[in-house]
């Protein structure tokens, strides 16, 4: 009975390392299906690039003129999509292979409302922008606006044509305050946005309502933890932005990356200009990362603080806490927090400022190895549901996905093995599944043997002299 339990054991031994030589084999070859065509030449984009279609949509209507156009957007497809008002121009759209749609007014009629609304008298609570798909100018109130100042601003509307459309949205439009990584001063809570450089010192630009000029930053909320110092500042005005300058001038060089939460981050490569209709991913210390559609650009947002030009109008969710957290997709950097109104239950509007714009207005640039998006991210599937939470690294089919996720302080743990383990374009895992399988074949025949000879002694002993 015994010797038959050993039989067993060695064939299942030898069967599982069989199959382990099997399933090592199947890995490596995979994996090395995986790496680049020899010379290292890059393989092809999954998909159509959403900045590179949103780059040919604003080459046209720069050369056609705002008279003849009224903005550009990415469609779910992934093609662009120019808006134009003559025939002539829709033929050249076509020629250029992005897809015309015949429009009634033209961007130079549609800007022309945004500055009649922008000079009136100001009423709180209030945010309004070009919605390029529908070829209006799209007025919104939040919920702390009197029956009496609603009624004024739609009769202003109202004067200025159908195509100014009022719209009425839960929740307040308010300022983000308190956010990726936190950072603390006197006033409150907010996010770091992105590490930049002027060249010789390191800073954090983050949203320009956390704090004035001279504000003092801490990394805890201890006050123990010195960080820096406020050292310019945008709001409210023609945008919402700061730099915070660390204490000794250096803060973490290298790569940019934006944590997203469980020890991991996303690896920024580059900076780039939001597109109508991309999808895009927000990160903030108090909600995490969640994901949406930019549904216009150049809007103008009322806060009780001041009124704010210029911004990225998205329908990401944020709450407090999230101000100055990062705007990004596939690792390109677009923007950071201003505010909004709602949260990640009931979901909302989130305003963003754009970070071309702010780093040009500061004379900054990302630190590290990042340049200017020219074609870069895979075109937007359908848009994303009001706050998911997307799992980091992961997307549907045809999606955007947040970047390159990597393991950030546990590179050397359980977490970094695994994630090393389970790359299918890794070879490592493969050769160290073949290598000990041969051992435990090796093994199993050694101990066989042994046994053979240990059985053949017993049997013989009693003739040995």
């Amino acid at each position: 009975m015994r010797h038959a339990r050993r039989r067993i054991v060695r064939r299942g031994v030898r069967a599982a390392a069989l199959g382990g030589l099997l399933l090592g084999g199947v890995m490596v070859s995979q994996a090395l299906a995986s790496e680049p065509p020899t010379g290292g030449a890059p393989r092809a984009p999954r998909a159509l690039s959403a900045h590179g279609a949103s780059n040919a949509g604003s080459a046209l209507v720069s050369r056609l003129g705002e008279a003849r156009t009224a903005g550009t957007w990415i469609a779910d497809d992934g093609s662009s999509v120019v808006a134009v008002t003559d025939s002539a121009a829709a033929a050249e759209v076509r020629a250029a292979g992005a897809r015309p749609r015949m429009v009634r007014h033209s961007m130079d009629q549609l800007k022309s409302a945004m500055h009649t609304l922008g000079s009136a008298p100001r009423v709180t609570g209030t945010a309004w922008a070009v919605d390029y798909r529908t070829n209006e100018v799209v007025v919104e109130g939040d919920s702390g606006i009197s029956a009496s100042d609603w009624s004024r601003m739609t009769r202003l509307a109202d004067g200025m044509g159908d195509f100014v459309r009022m719209r009425r949205t839960p929740g307040r439009f308010t300022t983000r305050v308190n956010g990726a990584q936190p950072v603390f001063s006197t006033s409150g809570r907010c996010s770091a946005g992105y590490n930049v450089t002027d060249g010789t010192s390191e800073f954090i630009l983050t949203a320009g309502h956390c704090g004035p000029g001279g504000t003092v930053w801490f990394a805890d909320n201890t006050g123990g933890a010195p960080l820096g110092r406020t050292v310019a500042s945008e709001f409210p005005g023609n945008g919402d932005f700061s730099l915070i300058r660390y204490d000794n001038g250096r803060g973490t060089p290298g790569d940019n990356v934006v944590a997203i939460g469980n020890g991991r981050a996303v690896r920024i490569s580059a900076t780039g200009d939001a597109a109508v209709g991309q999808k895009v991913f927000r990160s903030g210390s108090t909600s995490g990362l969640h994901d949406g559609e930019v549904t216009a650009l150049g809007a103008t947002v009322n806060y009780p603080e001041g009124t704010v030009t210029g911004l990225i109008q998205t329908t990401v969710c944020a709450e407090p806490g999230d101000s100055g957290g990062p705007l990004f997709t596939e690792g390109i950097a677009l923007g950071v927090t201003s505010g909004g109104s709602g949260d990640c239950r009931t979901g909302g509007t989130t305003f963003f400022q754009p970070l071309t714009d702010a780093m040009s207005a500061l004379g900054v640039r990302l630190t590290g190895p990042s340049q200017a998006a020219t074609s870069a991210a895979p075109a937007p599937s359908a848009p994303a549901s009001q706050g998911a939470a997307p799992a980091p690294g992961t997307a549907l089919p045809g999606s955007s996905t947040p970047g390159a996720v990597r393991q950030v302080g546990t590179a050397d743990g359980a977490g970094g093995l695994l994630s090393r383990l389970s790359d299918t374009r890794d070879v490592g895992p493969g050769l160290l599944v073949v290598a000990g399988s041969l051992v435990a074949l090796a093994a199993t025949r050694y101990v066989r043997s042994e046994q053979e000879r240990d059985a053949y002694r017993r049997a013989y002993s009693g003739t040995w002299g």
